[in-house]
């Protein structure tokens, strides 16, 4: 017995030193394999900066541009990262509620006759420092001042602080006129800036319409001007004239328009719109454009109200919002065994979005300038386009059809450009164009009332601009 158990005893070690050895041998096979591959990835290495191209050159240039385009090639890293966070739906919305500010417009021709050097007083402003200051500074300009009246523009902020003037030497407008124009600056004490009028006229052209021409003949209209301005136009008339079209058959209403027809390296933009009544001379009804260098411009009225906030809320010419902001419920399969359990336990997402219901093919349009950031497919959102507006304002047009075939990731975008047709790709019921606004990547419900945000606000820091403007391109009110 003690031999037998000897001798297995001897069998099972033999066996175990055989695992042990093979085991060993693996390792140095796999060390010595190891070492081969990185000699020949070196050795690679070698090979790749000897026939690597020449300075400039990108190699995956044209890779980059179809994962930029929509196409299938393969992404780097970084763009795909910078995609998703583009594409990323969101689940949280903008909630910041600003009050409307307080800013109020006055406008007028003073008759001269007058110290012209109280003209501030003479129009509310009540600032005994402000009023030495103007004198200081107008002593020439009077002057040079000519015709019956000083034509002026003054906003004044909240409780009635002032925030700027604009005068000019004369009613007329020509070569010879000067602007002047007062701000309150935000260290204390006033700002003046003078502007020749000449310097300006060069780029603009005035145009008399037939307000019936501007509302219901686009034919005619887009003969005198660019597409995306001939809509630009029609949009701000509908907002500031309303509809009476019985009363147009022979209206003597036409609508004045500033309009600088643009350069190649100039996008044509309407600098001022207004609708007169020719039988009465009377202005009844204004909007003017404020360029702003951080934020997009803007349309303002006379009085300083914005009509931004359409513009921002209007990407199609025929639209009807089938859904907007809310609790949307996810589709699932009825459980045939408990029919009742299903909406006892429905799950909800949340649509952060307008939905606008229309035909395919219906052209969609930028509702600012702007750079395109996305033009592709992404998932839910099926065929996306995505513009970057300053400001750090984001625009998204999803389910799209197909794409403005120009486009390309980069291209400048003007306000009213046509950019894509509606469709029904990506997670869609049926042809929609899904629209979102968002501010710093969080959602924005651009028809919350109690939303204020910048760009449909005049800042106290746009008032100066705001009041040259009106001076250089309204209708001079009568002394």
């Amino acid at each position: 017995m003690h031999q037998t158990h000897t001798s297995r005893f001897s069998v099972q070690s033999l066996a175990l030193w055989g695992k042990v050895c093979f085991g060993v041998c693996l390792i140095l096979c796999s060390q010595i394999a190891l070492s081969q591959s990185n000699q020949n990835t070196k050795s690679n290495v070698t090979n790749k900066k000897v026939t690597a191209p020449q300075k400039g050159i990108q190699v995956n240039q044209r890779t980059q541009s179809k994962a930029g385009s929509g196409g299938s090639g393969l992404q780097s890293k970084s763009v795909a990262e910078q995609n998703q966070q583009l594409t990323d739906p969101g689940n949280e919305e903008y909630s910041q509620f600003d009050a409307v500010p307080d800013f109020q417009v006055q406008r007028g021709c003073l008759k001269r006759g007058f110290r012209e050097g109280n003209l501030p007083s003479r129009i509310g402003i009540n600032d005994p420092e402000f009023l030495e200051y103007f004198k200081n500074q107008t002593g020439r300009f009077f002057d040079s001042a000519s015709g019956p009246c000083i034509p002026y523009v003054v906003a004044f902020g909240k409780r009635g602080r002032f925030e700027s003037l604009s005068i000019m030497n004369g009613p007329s407008r020509n070569e010879k006129s000067q602007i002047l124009t007062f701000t309150a600056s935000g260290f204390g004490g006033y700002l003046v800036q003078e502007e020749n009028l000449a310097d300006q006229m060069q780029f603009w052209t005035e145009l008399f319409i037939p307000l019936q021409e501007v509302l219901y003949d686009p034919q005619r209209l887009g003969d005198k001007l660019p597409v995306e301005l001939a809509w630009e136009l029609n949009s701000i008339v509908k907002q500031l004239y309303p509809d009476d079209s019985a009363s147009l058959g022979n209206s003597p209403k036409q609508v004045r328009v500033i309009v600088d027809f643009g350069t190649r390296d100039r996008w044509a933009q309407i600098w001022a719109v207004e609708i007169l009544n020719l039988a009465t001379n009377q202005v009844l009804a204004d909007a003017f454009w404020l360029d702003r260098d951080d934020i997009p411009g803007s349309f303002f009225t006379a009085n300083g109200d914005s009509i931004e906030r359409s513009f921002w809320t209007n990407p199609l010419s025929y639209r009807r919002i089938s859904r907007g902001v809310g609790q949307v419920p996810i589709r699932s399969r009825t459980n045939p065994n408990n029919p009742q359990a299903q909406s006892k336990d429905r799950r909800y997402r949340t649509h952060m979005g307008i939905d606008y219901a229309a035909p395919t093919g219906t052209p969609v349009f930028s509702v600012a300038n702007g750079k395109v950031a996305f033009l592709g497919y992404s998932g839910a959102y099926g065929k996306l386009i995505i513009i970057d507006h300053p400001g750090n304002y984001r625009t998204y047009y999803a389910h799209l059809s197909n794409y403005n075939n120009e486009l390309v990731v980069g291209n400048d975008i003007r306000r009213g450009m046509e950019i894509g047709y509606v469709g029904s790709t990506g997670r869609s019921t049926g042809p929609h164009l899904h629209y979102e606004l968002r501010k710093n990547g969080i959602y924005v419900d651009p028809y919350n009332p109690k939303i204020q945000l910048d760009l449909w606000t005049m800042r106290p820091s746009d008032s100066g601009s705001f009041t040259k403007q009106l001076l250089m391109l309204g209708s001079i009110p009568k002394e």
